[in-house]
């Protein structure tokens, strides 16, 4: 295992060394080796960042500072060839600096694969606290997709608990509207955690969002949801059996998943309808009795 790989989940200091502390790097400071300065147009951010989300206001105030006193922390980089080089860590610091007219930024260049690319991006947008839940969730979501990442290697690298994981993935599977409103701030983690049990997660979102309900109001309101849907009249299961029926609604509550339940003389089958990959994993997971 790399050096780069052991160093992942402990924080980019630890994986880059003493290089990585915030130094002044501007004028005659001496540079702490292993930094270089590198010209900005020979640098290209990573198409696959975690983040999507920068707030220019923010970038601006930089580039203001940056014109001052230029760039105090180094980009972390990776070579790409013929002179080119990607960002690995760094992307807001090298918009402001293109923003601030820097010819050269301080850097520290680094052999990476794709994967660890994707795994200190993640770390160190998560340190920083600038990812948002969304953002996170597809971020993982990737990693577990591309390189067979399972959430238990996806907690260790990113320091976190394997529920946090899970409960992040399942954010994915809520209405695109739902997810727009977490991503932009609209809606706080626990307002989506709460509405993932909803009957209708797309109308109780925007509800929350017209009253600014609190998380806590969220939770009784998607309760409520539930024990009004509880109430109603419920279609007759496949088999006419009223039971069986009952069993259904409770399977469905418990999984969250569609469940169709098949009985007659001779028996039957129960059918589960999963729409992602995600899905199957914690219904696997369940079935097999491990909790996530």
């Amino acid at each position: 295992m790399s050096e780069v790989k052991r160093g992942l989940g402990r924080g980019l200091s630890s994986l880059l060394g003493e290089a990585v502390r915030e130094q002044p790097i501007a004028g005659d400071a001496v540079r702490e080796p292993g930094i270089q300065m590198i010209p900005i147009a020979q640098i290209q951010p990573n198409p696959d960042q975690p983040r999507r989300h920068f707030d220019e206001a923010a970038i601006d105030e930089l580039a203001e500072s940056l014109k001052q006193r230029g760039l105090i922390q180094p980009l972390v980089v990776r070579p790409m060839g013929h002179g080119v080089y990607q960002i690995v860590a760094g992307e807001r610091r090298w918009r402001a600096a293109q923003r601030a007219q820097l010819h050269d930024v301080p850097a520290i260049s680094r052999e990476l694969s794709n994967a660890e690319t994707l795994e200190l991006a993640i770390i160190e947008n998560i340190q920083r606290q600038d990812l948002n839940a969304i953002e996170e969730a597809e971020a993982y979501q990737r990693l577990a997709k591309e390189y067979g990442h399972k959430q238990e290697a996806l907690a260790k690298i990113v320091g976190k608990s394997r529920s946090h994981v899970a409960n992040l993935l399942r954010l994915l599977d809520l209405p695109e509207s739902v997810r727009a409103a977490l991503a932009d701030g609209r809606l706080s983690m626990g307002h989506a955690r709460a509405l993932a049990t909803a009957e209708d997660p797309a109308a109780l979102a925007a509800e929350v969002i017209r009253r600014g309900l609190s998380v806590r109001e969220t939770e009784e309101l998607a309760r409520g949801s539930k024990a009004k849907r509880a109430r109603a009249p419920q279609q007759a299961s496949p088999s006419g059996d009223a039971d069986v029926a009952m069993l259904e609604r409770q399977l469905r509550d418990q999984l969250g998943l569609k469940v169709g339940i098949a009985h007659g003389a001779k028996g039957g089958s129960v059918t589960i309808a999963y729409a992602t990959l995600d899905q199957l994993d914690m219904l696997c997971q369940r079935l097999s009795g491990e909790h996530i």
